[in-house]
């Protein structure tokens, strides 16, 4: 053995003196997006100290870097979630109707900034922001309304919403139980990621300590209510669209997901009555072997820190099941149709890397949500890649390539080394508070936009290979009666209701924001009693307060 390894390294070496040799490089660095050096060529030698069943393994079997379930995509291929939702609940859920029929198969609703932000629709900072981003929902009748003709225990469901992720998760129930579904039934994930707000997009609402109670409260009530809801996808995604590189994507992920595992086991619950339900949600961006060995390595440092720091008993709770979304931020105005070939092949990097479910951004997304037409080829860049590709016919089919080995190692050792530095800081909270990651994720977006004005790095058709032609896609557009027409429904909702009772509702939402008491079946009765978002939003913030961040230059 060691004969042909020296034999190897020989022949290796004398290849590269002829390598040198011959035709010139091209005139650049050769680098992934995050700047990590790539060499000429791999070899056995690369990947000679990797043991095979510690570090590999089968998939379904700890520690998972090859996939989490035993058949993968032979069993079952990912789901395919479109992101949706725009202008009122009756345009979204006749977007969601549409989707279903072209073969989707899960939900994921995208809510407006409003919404986002705890703001009704009628409130002044609403104006001009009712539906442009995702669909306005100010009560419970719009999430009927949302739903309605969708039997929730047919679909699963995706939520992004964080700052108020338990009020909006409280009026799905609602519907849910106006629909006769039992929650034990009912499936899918509210995003409910607070931290990564304060690291890199910026929604949210109260400071961080009643924020994450918030969260060990829709923990607490998911263990007991609804056995199959995903109360935490972990967002590694809007880090990465915040300008971070691949490396602080997965090592800032991760902390994050330890510190609500952290946050859980100290409000006194079982971590193998969460974990297993805790979910991620991953950016997948251009460089597609970077990406792989990013989701790679997030499932091991995953599988080996929930068994060994957390002692979680459950094989369940060592999973790292993630969703993915290809990358908005390598998308350009320039040449939209470009799009469509970036996304197909960060599609491919997100499957080739195992993932349990996925939506494909459409070509017009870097300017409006997306048209029909749009959203019907990102859907079927997806089907196309299922059904006619080849690559879910086997599993981890890069696994054991010199190159992808490689690069997983040399990440985890830097994810590693970021995580104990995070350690070393006292802690996600403390580093939030002290600016770490918000600067981490600035320089990294600096370095990245300099290499494309210098063309270290193409993005073709912005930078390079540049058109003179402009785009002549029509955009889809929400019009100014969105938000007359929401305004008008939201004010019959109040006019309708039954005052007293919603009065009764927020007082005693407000008592018990003030005790330790889990909050959820209390902002369920607000709900119930057709409270608005900003009503309920405006009763906790007066226990709560909200939050100022430090400015970090």
């Amino acid at each position: 053995m060691h004969n042909q390894e020296d034999k190897i390294e020989q022949e290796k070496q004398e290849w590269k003196d002829n390598y040198y040799q011959n035709q010139p490089e091209r005139s650049r660095k050769f680098t992934t997006i995050s700047g990590v050096p790539v060499e000429e060529l791999y070899t056995p030698d690369n990947i000679s100290e990797l043991d095979y069943l510690q570090d590999l393994g089968f998939p379904g079997q700890y520690p998972y870097t090859r996939g989490i379930h035993s058949n993968m995509y032979r069993g079952r291929l990912w789901t395919m979630r479109q992101f949706s939702g725009f202008g009122d609940a009756f345009q979204s859920n006749q977007r969601f109707k549409y989707l279903l029929e072209q073969g989707q198969t899960g939900l994921s609703v995208a809510f407006d900034m409003p919404t986002i932000m705890g703001y009704d629709s009628d409130h002044w900072r609403s104006r001009g922001e009712v539906g442009r981003c995702g669909v306005a929902v100010d009560t419970l009748q719009d999430m009927e309304n949302l739903f309605a003709g969708i039997p929730l225990d047919q679909v699963t469901t995706s939520m992004t919403i964080n700052g108020p992720a338990a009020v909006l998760w409280a009026m799905y129930i609602a519907t849910a139980e106006n629909q006769n579904v039992p929650l034990e039934k009912l499936g899918g994930t509210i995003q409910n990621d607070i931290l990564k707000e304060y690291m890199a997009q910026k929604s949210w609402i109260f400071p961080p300590e009643p924020s994450m109670r918030l969260i060990t409260d829709t923990l607490e009530f998911g263990i007991k209510h609804l056995p199959r809801w995903n109360t935490i996808s972990i967002s590694g995604y809007h880090i990465r669209e915040a300008g971070s590189n691949a490396l602080q994507e997965l090592a800032f992920t991760l902390a994050n997901g330890f510190a609500y595992v952290e946050a859980g086991m100290e409000a006194g619950l079982d971590v193998d009555d969460f974990a297993p339900r805790l979910s991620f949600f991953f950016n997948a961006h251009i460089d597609i072997f970077e990406e792989i060995a990013k989701y790679r390595v997030a499932r091991k440092i995953w599988a080996r820190r929930m068994k060994e720091k957390y002692r979680a008993r459950d094989p369940r709770s060592w999973m790292l099941r993630f969703h993915t979304q290809t990358a908005g931020c390598s998308l350009a105005a320039q040449e939209p149709e470009n799009n469509i070939i970036r996304t197909a092949f960060e599609a491919l990097a997100a499957v080739l890397g195992g993932t349990q479910s996925l939506h494909t951004n459409s070509m017009d997304e870097v300017m409006a949500l997306p048209s029909e037409k749009a959203v019907k080829i990102a859907l079927r860049t997806q089907q196309v890649l299922a059904y006619e590709t080849g690559v879910a016919n086997t599993i981890d089919p890069l696994g054991g390539s010199y190159f992808v080995e490689n690069m997983t190692r040399e990440m985890e050792q830097q994810a590693e080394d970021y995580l104990q530095r995070i350690k070393e800081k006292g802690g996600v909270l403390k580093g939030i508070e002290e600016g770490f990651f918000q600067r981490e994720i600035a320089d990294a977006s600096y370095r990245y936009q300099k290499e494309l004005e210098q063309k270290e790095k193409i993005l073709v058709g912005v930078n390079e290979f540049k058109s003179s032609e402009r785009s002549r896609m029509e955009i889809m557009q929400v019009g100014p009666e969105v938000e007359e027409n929401q305004a008008k429904r939201l004010n019959q909702v109040k006019q309708n209701r039954d005052g007293v009772k919603v009065s009764h509702s927020l007082e005693d939402l407000k008592k018990k924001a003030s005790t330790g008491e889990n909050l959820m079946p209390f902002i369920l009765e607000a709900v119930r009693s057709y409270a608005t978002e900003g009503e309920i939003i405006a009763a906790l913030k007066e226990v709560f307060g909200e939050y100022r961040e430090t400015p970090v230059f």
